[in-house]
């Protein structure tokens, strides 16, 4: 036998991936998957935290793809998830930063304040000592989430957003520490000591409140196929042994018998075995005319039926239904990647190393060349070349409009093929339609009236 005849057919994945917060973690894990031996094509997705891997099975397998993953830093989860545990996975998450965020927004209040007022000025200790007390929980409790992912970046040997934002708030942080406790360094130095703990603060609630926005914005990207999955009944009443019985949707079986009456969903997709009716089937064609059904016929899990009784054998349960396989493809269009998302993704390769350089020359530029006290000028805007450059919105913007856009098609029973479909269609000037019952408003109209002669 031949190797082409053996070699099996390439296959994709869905892999969920935690801790992605910007277009370069995109990039890297894009990058370590397609350079995984095996992998044909991989599509690493920000706003949907998943990737759509194209591989052959005889090459390589999830276990291998988890570990490419594992290597850049972030977190791989084999198994695709349910909708419901994207949702739990969402909001749980929303609910965490939003309780840090209350914290933090608190405190760098109380930290303003005393920054720009001598409210804790007759507090023993004195002012910058009580700011440096509050900027604490802020620095290294509400912003311990960006020091995990900074380190395991740099443990891997890479960078990310999260270390843009870890350098530049501990170099504000640990620079008015100094100021705090070791004055008589600057004194020495004929510099007067500033502290900038109220800049380290706001930039971690700022940051935080994107975040947790972002955490939001991702759990609604599930809605479209949460109504998909709305259409499809949660349980089927089957007829065995002569008798009746309700079993849950998932406990139906390729090969059951299944009743359906006047009114009730078709659970899963099957063959009829007795009886007709009328299947209202717009939710798969379009068509606004009921379809007539009799034995011999298919019927396809998620329509109606509307009037009369029958039974029918189960043939596809599962993820093998019409209605499985519509959502898949819905799932993979808003994982897919229109061109100038794919031109995001590179540059913002590079974008984070450019960055940190930048804002090294920065920081030595103004400490040599520019006024005094040139050391304090240098940390500032060396903190404001990192913090401004952060490139959450290139990474994110793009893939939660393709998903939007996709979602809200499929919701209206358009299936958007993939990004780069939904970005050509902007272009379109004519669209050519081949079948009239996807252009009428559902319900038939009289026309027109012809009189003939008896």
């Amino acid at each position: 036998m031949s190797t082409a005849e053996t070699t099996p057919d390439p296959t994709s994945a869905l892999i969920g991936i935690k801790g992605m917060h910007c277009a370069s973690c995109v990039a890297k894990v894009e990058q370590a998957l397609v350079q995984t031996p095996g992998v044909l094509r991989a599509s690493v997705n920000l706003a949907s935290e998943e990737a759509l891997v194209e591989y052959e099975p005889g090459q390589t397998d999830l276990i291998d793809l988890g570990k490419a993953i594992a290597a850049t830093g972030f977190e791989a989860i084999e198994r695709q998830r349910t909708v419901e545990e994207v949702e739990d996975y969402h909001q749980n998450d929303y609910l965490i930063l939003k309780k840090k965020l209350v914290v933090s927004a608190v405190l760098t209040a109380l930290i303003l304040i005393g920054s720009m007022t001598s409210l804790l000025s007759g507090l023993p200790l004195g002012t910058h000592f009580w700011l440096f007390v509050l900027t604490i929980p802020v620095q290294f409790w509400v912003g311990a989430q960006f020091y995990r992912s900074a380190w395991a970046m740099a443990r891997h040997g890479s960078s990310d957003m999260n270390t843009l934002i870890v350098v530049g708030t501990s170099a504000a942080f640990l620079y008015s520490t100094m100021a705090v406790f070791a004055t008589g360094f600057f004194v020495s130095m004929g510099q007067k000591p500033q502290v900038y703990f109220d800049t380290a603060a706001v930039i971690i609630t700022l940051i935080l409140l994107g975040r947790m926005l972002e955490a939001r914005a991702k759990g609604r990207t599930t809605a479209a196929i949460r109504h998909l999955l709305q259409l499809q009944p949660k349980t089927a009443r089957l007829l065995r042994q002569e008798k009746e019985i309700t079993l849950q949707i998932d406990q139906v079986q390729a090969g059951d018998v299944v009743v359906v009456r006047p009114g009730e969903q078709i659970p899963v997709d099957g063959v009829v075995l007795s009886g007709t009716s009328s299947v209202d089937e717009s939710m798969l064609t379009g068509e606004s005319l009921p379809v007539e059904k009799q034995t011999g016929d298919p019927v396809t899990g998620a329509t109606t039926n509307t009037t009369g009784a029958f039974t029918f054998r189960a043939t596809k349960v599962g993820s093998e239904t019409a209605l499985a396989r519509i959502v898949n493809l819905v799932r993979q269009a808003q994982g897919s990647k229109a061109p100038i998302q794919r031109l995001a993704d590179t540059v913002a390769s590079y974008f984070v190393p450019a960055v940190i350089v930048t804002a090294v020359l920065t920081f030595a530029v103004w400490f040599v060349a520019g006024p005094e006290p040139g050391l304090n000028f240098a940390i500032m805007n060396f903190v404001a070349v990192l913090i401004i450059a952060c490139p959450c919105a290139l990474g994110l913007a793009t893939p939660t409009a393709i998903m939007v856009g996709t979602g809200r098609g499929a919701e209206q029973g358009v299936l958007i093929k993939g990004g780069e479909i939904l970005e050509r269609a902007g272009k379109l000037t004519t669209i050519v339609f081949d079948k009239t019952g996807t252009l009428t408003t559902g319900k038939p109209a009289v026309t027109d009236i012809i009189c003939s002669e008896a």
